[in-house]
């Protein structure tokens, strides 16, 4: 069965070790700092497993030398937005997290697939990236998985539909620029532009771009965990269970959608052996220039980073 190692054992990290359990895609270990946290989080997960007829093993540890020969490392670990907050303005203090974290991953898990979900997702991405050494296909940010879901519950909840019946792929940054991509968004197989005016369009597409923040202004002291543990859990099934399935994550560039030395989001087919092949989807003008916008946010983002700390 194959190991997974997921670092913070917070609200995220320890809702995506139950989502992953849950599904049975292989034993867990959560890792976490805090004494005591990730053990009495991974026994409560443990003591369900029973209920949904998985065979995977939860562990929790404050030793990082646990998750040696991880298939895969879920990163979580750093501070969560608070009010007011904004994901850049994490930047520093996860940056440092991020290293730290890294240097763990160099250590015993050198041929794992990784996959970050501290924010600011796309330049905690990259700093990772910097840092591991690993090859691009084995590094990946969650956030287009997660923004795709919210923009299909909004939709879904307008029309008055199940959420299946939307078709939809959110690109872009994990931010305020994100660009949910209305020109291949369907409801029930029509194009959405036919089913709902401009105006009401706009209001959803605001709505997704702000849903993380919606949810923080109501939780007060925390940010959202069950949706984004539902995302990270998504991923990991595609990956571990090599179904070659096209996901939206943050990637590394080389030329595709026109940029490079960034991570994105954009569509990936992902198996095995990561990120498999970066689909290039036929984007409208306008759309294109959206994505360009929100790759040059990210640039200006990675640019607070030092390059050489």
């Amino acid at each position: 069965m194959p190991k997974i190692s997921v670092i913070g054992a917070g609200n995220v990290g320890a809702t995506a070790a139950l989502k992953m359990a849950q599904k049975g895609l292989g034993d867990i270990v959560l890792v976490d700092v805090v004494e005591g946290v990730p053990q009495g989080k991974a026994l409560d997960i443990q003591q369900s497993m029973p209920l949904w007829g998985s065979k995977s093993r939860v562990e929790g540890t404050n030793d990082f030398s646990e998750m040696e020969d991880s298939d895969m490392v879920v990163v979580t670990a750093g501070v969560p937005r608070k009010p007011g907050m904004s994901r850049e303005d994490l930047l520093d203090i996860n940056s440092r997290i991020m290293k730290s974290v890294c240097k763990e991953i160099r250590q015993h898990a050198p041929g794992s697939i990784v996959i970050v979900v501290t924010n600011p997702l796309d330049s905690m991405t990259w700093l990772a990236y910097r840092e591991l050494g690993f090859p691009r296909e084995r590094i990946m940010g969650m956030a287009g998985v997660l923004d795709t879901s919210r923009f299909r519950c909004f939709l879904a909840q307008e029309l008055g539909t199940e959420p299946s019946e939307i078709e939809a792929m959110v690109l872009g940054s994990h931010g305020d620029s994100m660009v949910p991509v209305i020109e291949h968004t369907k409801a029930g197989g029509r194009d959405v532009r036919d089913v709902l005016s401009p105006e009401r369009l706009n209001e959803i597409v605001e709505r997704t771009r702000n849903a993380g923040a919606e949810i923080v202004s109501h939780l007060k002291t925390g940010s959202a965990f069950y949706a984004p543990g539902a995302a990270i859990a998504e991923m990991a099934e595609a990956i571990l269970k090599d179904t070659k399935r096209i996901l939206p994550v943050s990637a590394c560039l080389e030329g595709e959608y026109g940029h490079s030395g960034l991570f994105l989001g954009v569509p990936a087919r992902l198996g095995r052996n990561g990120i498999e092949e970066i689909v290039e989807l036929e984007l409208e003008k306008e759309t294109r220039e959206a994505l360009d916008r929100s790759a040059s946010a990210i640039k200006e983002s990675l640019g607070r980073l030092n390059p050489t700390g």
